[in-house]
């Protein structure tokens, strides 16, 4: 008799969206404010102290037509 588990996975991905519409693109400031928010969050939810450096793949960048997306992803087992 074949033996298994199943378990169920909750995925909370967080997004920071920052306009970036043609022909001006985004603006450094925007991305900034964008990008310290989302380490903050990221630092908030790890655990992690306010001057501690993030790994490198902690947070993704996306380009899209009219936006720039700053995210991350964190997985949790449904209790």
């Amino acid at each position: 008799m074949a033996e298994y588990s199943s378990e169920i996975v909750t995925r909370t991905i967080r997004r920071w969206i920052v306009p970036a519409a043609e022909p001006w693109g985004a603006c450094i400031g925007d991305i900034n404010a964008a990008c310290a928010a989302a380490c903050r969050a990221y630092r908030e939810e790890h655990g992690l102290a306010e001057g501690q450096t993030l790994a490198d793949d902690a947070l993704r960048f996306h380009v899209g037509d009219d936006e720039i997306v700053i995210e991350f992803a964190t997985e949790a087992k449904a209790s």
